[in-house]
C-alpha cells in the first residue's frame, strides 16, 4: 500500500474515496479512529491509503479533478 493522501478534511477523504471508487480504485484509511479517539483537532492526520499498483491510476483521477495540489 501506498500513501496517497495525508488529511484531516473529511470532506476531502470522502470526496477522494467516492472519485477513486467510481472508477474501480479502492481506499483505505489510515489513522481514522486514532484521530477520532485523540480529540485533538488536527493532531492526527487521516492517512488514505492505495495498493501501489494502482497508485498513479489515482494520482492522475485527482489531477485530472483539479486537486494535486492535495496530494502529499
Amino acid at each position: 500500500m501506498k500513501e496517497l493522501l495525508r488529511s484531516n478534511d473529511v470532506i476531502l477523504i470522502n470526496w477522494l474515496q467516492v472519485l477513486l471508487k467510481k472508477d474501480g480504485i479502492d481506499t483505505v484509511v489510515f489513522d481514522e479512529y486514532t484521530s477520532v479517539m485523540e480529540g485533538s483537532a488536527g493532531a492526527i492526520r487521516r492517512r488514505i491509503m492505495v495498493s501501489s499498483n494502482q497508485y498513479l491510476n489515482a494520482w492522475k483521477l485527482i489531477k485530472e479533478a483539479g486537486k494535486a495540489d492535495q496530494l502529499d
